[in-house]
């Protein structure tokens, strides 16, 4: 019986397990391409370079912001400081005054117990309240007027030192508030900071390269914005110009039929001449300052003189044309007058961001010399690499 067994077809096992080998093949290379589109360790898709370098660009920003943020509480704490040093200063003073009248009163304890044991001065001082002691014994209706004069001090030297005292440290308790929130502002930027290196150091060499390439396109786009406003500005310019040119035929005119009107005209042209003169030479100097300073490192918190940080840059460039602004970019937005920004001239502080978070020196033609962030140095830019928020004149 087994001799006559047909033996069965081996065709339709061999395509079953071929379409499971193909459908098994199909499953890995989806697997292999989903693990391809995600980010390593995180489990999340990979994100594009467009989206990276935005991402890095934010980090950056929000580091800008809190680079102030540190630029300001460092400030504050100096100042808190200063002031603590001070009151500390007071209360050691008001202490040996405090010391001064407590020995004057001991003087005159001694000469009484020579004379007689324990004298009324010893034991008031020697009472828990020496005023309770005045109130209950008169002892003051009995003593000279020169102890009762030394009395009186040592009661006002202690009252002063013990506010002077607690002035101290009330004071001292707002230095520590400001030292923490220094601290906090400085993590703030390093973790900011670390971030982004940590974004820029998962791109390969590739991604690098297309990267940096997005880069230059953002450069051109912001070069050709500032050619326009270059364009604009000169139009404008000599608009004014002409403007001016015909104002002068005309008060020329007048004057030749009238010699009244001469010596107005001119004694007000020359004092705004004079004017503009002035802040002109101090806008130059502070450019030449800042064209001195290209190459230089940015270093968050840093205000030169071998690295800079934004507003540490134009503070330094003003300070060198004797103008004195604030440390962070929010106190020297409202400093000066603010212009429009198509009426710029060069020396004039721009403002970038919703948050005010950097600050640039317009040296005309649409560019600027700024320290634009970490990894870079001071260099001259387009205004239009960033989003304008403001711009204001020093001086």
């Amino acid at each position: 019986m087994a001799s006559h067994r047909k033996s069965r077809p081996l065709g339709p096992p061999a395509s079953r397990r071929t379409a499971v080998g193909l459908g098994t093949a199909a499953l890995a290379s989806v697997t292999l391409l989903q693990s391809a589109q995600a980010a390593p360790g995180d489990g999340e898709p990979k994100q594009s370079i467009e989206e990276v370098q935005k991402k890095v660009d934010e980090l950056y920003r929000q580091a800008g912001s809190a680079t102030q943020q540190y630029n300001q509480a460092k400030e504050r704490t100096e100042e808190q400081r200063s002031k603590v040093d001070g009151l500390l200063d007071a209360v050691a003073k008001r202490t040996e005054k405090l010391n001064e009248a407590r020995r004057s009163l001991g003087s005159f304890a001694t000469a009484q117990y020579r004379n007689g044991g324990m004298s009324p001065t010893a034991t008031m001082l020697l009472a828990s309240d020496p005023q309770d002691y005045f109130d209950q014994t008169r002892v003051m209706a009995r003593m000279t007027d020169q102890q009762e004069q030394a009395v009186e001090e040592f009661r006002e030297q202690q009252v002063a030192t013990t506010e002077k005292r607690e002035e101290a440290g009330k004071s001292l308790a707002t230095l520590t508030d400001a030292q923490e929130k220094l601290r906090e502002s400085k993590r703030t930027v390093q973790a900011k900071l670390a971030e982004a290196r940590e974004l820029l150091g998962r791109l390969t060499a590739e991604e690098r390269a297309r990267l940096a390439e997005i880069e230059r396109q953002k450069e051109a786009e912001a070069q050709r914005k500032a050619e326009e406003l270059a364009r604009q500005q000169e139009a404008e310019r000599q608009r004014l110009a002409e403007e001016a040119r015909q104002q002068e035929e005309e008060r020329t005119e007048t004057a030749s039929g009238s010699g009244s009107g001469t010596s107005t005209g001119t004694d007000t042209s020359a004092g705004t001449g004079t004017s503009e003169t002035t802040t002109g030479t101090k806008a130059q100097q502070a450019i030449e300052f800042a064209r001195a300073q290209i190459g230089k490192p940015y270093v968050w918190g840093a205000t030169g003189p071998n690295s800079y940080d934004c507003s540490g840059l134009t503070g330094a460039a003003w300070k060198a044309a004797g103008v004195t602004l604030p440390r962070t970019t929010y106190d020297q937005v409202n400093t000066g007058t603010r212009v429009a920004k198509s009426a710029m001239q060069p020396g004039d502080l721009i403002f970038f961001y919703g948050d005010i978070s950097h600050v640039g020196l317009y040296i005309g033609g649409g560019q600027m010399i700024h320290a634009p962030k970490p990894g870079t140095n001071v260099r001259i830019e387009s205004i239009d690499t960033m989003p304008f928020y403001a711009a204001t004149r020093p001086a």
